[in-house]
């Protein structure tokens, strides 16, 4: 299981306001079928394999250029751990949360 964690930001927009480009991209990613995660900072996606991870954010990206952004600039985090079956994004944070207890 591949995780990743990216940020599309537009550049070169008339206002600080995001929401109708952060919407536009996550809706391509749940279109794309992939599981993900919405937060205040990014999304969050598994992913099997890495085509289907690239594509799914070059279609985020694509969704931002077809609103009339000429620049995007994207941050992209990945973790492709193999050595363990199904680590998950929930995964991961349960491991975390049982430590705390």
């Amino acid at each position: 299981m591949i995780t990743c964690d990216f940020a599309i930001l537009p550049v070169g927009s008339e206002t600080t306001e995001c929401k109708d480009y952060v919407t536009a991209a996550v809706q391509s990613i749940k279109d794309s079928g992939l599981n993900y995660q919405l937060t205040g900072m990014g999304t969050q996606i598994e992913a099997e394999n890495l085509s289907e991870l690239y594509e799914a954010i070059a279609d985020a990206q694509e969704a931002i250029f077809e609103l009339g952004i000429g620049r995007v600039y994207t941050v992209i985090k990945i973790d492709d751990r193999r050595d363990i079956e199904n680590r998950t994004l929930a995964a991961k944070v349960e491991t975390v949360e049982e430590m705390l207890e």
